[in-house]
């Protein structure tokens, strides 16, 4: 493909009657991070939920390399190769870390076995506590066997909720490297994150949202030297 990986046009989803997404236009290319930043109720999380297929949009089209895939559902999406890890509920904290893969290899198990060296390559602490259940792993390590969950399905895109979320700072640190090291095995990342500046640091792109609406879509580097940006969201002043 020499198109986007993901293009999403005129985009349009809620909950109830209402939209809480208006008429939402972007594209993320193939290999690429894009981090998308905001003021609470801007929208975010329901954005990645309709692009994951947990949401059913309204109006408005979602493609991936090419494919059309608007209002699929969520395993459909994952069979299709878009992976979802969301802020909360992401792992099954009864099972071990090894059942956790195992349970997201769902879409291709004749692979199982390689997506599962792979996962461990990534992340060596979830294959030396392989046998530890999700429950009782640390923040960073669950974050972790959910981004390896999300490995297992062998994605071209993953969606990502607020990753950083409840971590510790030096967790914070080690989750966005997480997010680096997935990108660099050549998926495509869309990240909804409050921590701005971390997250807009490791992107090379960012959309600003408020109100439903994309208000601003640039280079990260772009948003990070906006001072009414700064202002508003990174906390800084110029």
């Amino acid at each position: 493909m020499t198109g986007p990986l993901l293009a999403v046009e005129g985009l349009c989803a809620g909950y109830g009657k209402g939209d809480i997404i208006k008429d939402v236009t972007f594209e993320l290319s193939a290999g690429s991070i894009t981090t998308i930043i905001g003021p609470n109720g801007a929208g975010k999380s329901t954005l990645i939920k309709t692009l994951a297929g947990v949401v059913r949009p309204r109006i408005g089209s979602v493609r991936v390399d090419g494919d059309d895939l608007t209002g699929m559902v969520a395993n459909r999406m994952a069979a299709h190769g878009v992976a979802y890890v969301p802020q909360e509920a992401n792992v099954f904290r009864t099972l071990t870390v090894q059942e956790n893969l195992e349970m997201g290899a769902w879409t291709a198990t004749d692979t199982r076995h390689e997506r599962m060296e792979h996962v461990f390559e990534l992340f060596p602490v979830l294959q030396e506590r392989s046998a530890v259940r999700a429950g009782n792993l640390s923040g960073g390590q669950r974050q972790m066997a959910a981004f390896g969950m999300a490995m297992m399905v062998a994605p071209r895109l993953l969606l990502l909720d607020e990753p950083s979320a409840g971590l510790s700072p030096k967790m914070v640190g080690q989750m966005f490297e997480t997010v680096r090291r997935v990108n660099e095995t050549g998926v495509g990342v869309l990240m909804v994150e409050q921590n701005a500046i971390q997250g807009l640091g490791i992107a090379d792109r960012g959309i600003v949202m408020a109100a439903g609406e994309i208000k601003l879509n640039l280079p990260a580097s772009e948003l990070l030297d906006n001072a009414e940006v700064g202002e508003l969201y990174l906390g800084t002043r110029q």
